[in-house]
């Protein structure tokens, strides 16, 4: 007989939906699916957040050669 063990983990500053509880919340994985359930009112839902965002491109994701080819010359109007 196997025994799944779920691990739940309080979302720190999130409100329940249904009961307005605050910091009683909290977040757990079954097989490919996330939840998150208030353990006040017993409230449950799934988290739907399937979109993983591009990261922005920054001085320190990027590398030199990448950065070198954003160097232009700057033109200074004659007066």
């Amino acid at each position: 007989m196997v025994i799944a063990v779920v691990t739940k983990r309080f979302i720190a500053g999130a409100v329940c939906p249904k009961c307005g509880a605050m910091d009683r919340v909290v977040m757990f994985v079954e097989g490919d699916k996330q939840f998150r359930e208030c353990v006040s009112c017993g409230f449950i839902d799934e988290m739907r957040i399937s979109h993983v965002g591009r990261e922005l491109d920054t001085r320190v994701n990027r590398t030199p050669q990448e950065r070198a080819l954003d160097v232009r010359p700057v033109k200074l109007p004659d007066n």
